[in-house]
């Protein structure tokens, strides 16, 4: 087997939700003398990336999408101890939560999922965040991102409040604003001067990267 069709097998391994073959191809992978980090970005994130895609055409599902996460995971742990010198040093670290006064976590969670997928370090603060603590939590981390999510139009403002408070703190230069969720728009995105709308979470993962790319 070439290093390619390896690759291949552990992408589509994973799109098949078949987390123990994707182990033991990891495994193989580190026999055949391939570097760790190249194994993440051509076989796991790859797969992860085709996932997205099926997600956004509503072939698989959040079920499917937390499986294939499993998969990747378990491929992660096996590589992960062979990755050389420090490669997060340079990764994209957000803090993502859902404001204070709503409880709708599931589409924060899949985001998550896709942007670690996506090999962005990310600190999840939950649900029903208190609005200070995703300001104390991006200067704690030195996030490049604040990602923010509600289902509901009574705490749509909350996301303001969060800008402003960065602004006031000094901070709004040096982090992005992201925002989403069922009542979310890109006009209000806009009236309230946030950096990014998306729709979802495979969308979010492209154009943060696309932003901190350009920045």
């Amino acid at each position: 087997m070439t290093k390619k069709e390896l690759f291949e097998e552990i992408k589509n391994n994973l799109i098949e939700m078949e987390e123990e073959v994707v182990e033991e191809l990891c495994k193989k992978s580190l026999e055949m003398g391939i570097p760790a980090k190249e194994t993440i970005q051509e076989g796991l994130i790859a797969g992860m990336e085709v996932v997205g895609q099926l997600y956004e055409e509503e072939e698989y599902f959040l079920p499917e999408v937390l499986i294939c996460s499993d998969a990747m995971n378990m491929g992660i742990d096996v590589l992960k101890p062979h990755l050389e010198g420090d490669v997060s040093s340079d990764k994209i670290r957000a803090v993502i939560g859902v404001v204070e006064g709503d409880t709708h976590d599931i589409g924060k969670n899949l985001v998550k999922i896709m942007l670690e997928a996506g090999g962005i370090e990310v600190h999840d603060l939950g649900r029903d965040v208190i609005l200070d603590e995703f300001v104390n939590k991006a200067k704690e981390v030195e996030a490049h991102f604040i990602i923010m999510s509600t289902l509901m139009t009574t705490t749509m403002e909350g996301m303001k409040t969060v800008i402003e408070k960065l602004k006031s703190e000094g901070m709004r230069e040096s982090v992005k604003v992201a925002i989403g969720g069922g009542p979310i728009s890109q006009r209000f995105a806009t009236e309230i001067g946030a950096d990014l709308y998306t729709k979802d979470a495979n969308e979010a993962v492209r154009k943060i990267k696309e932003i901190h790319e350009a920045a």
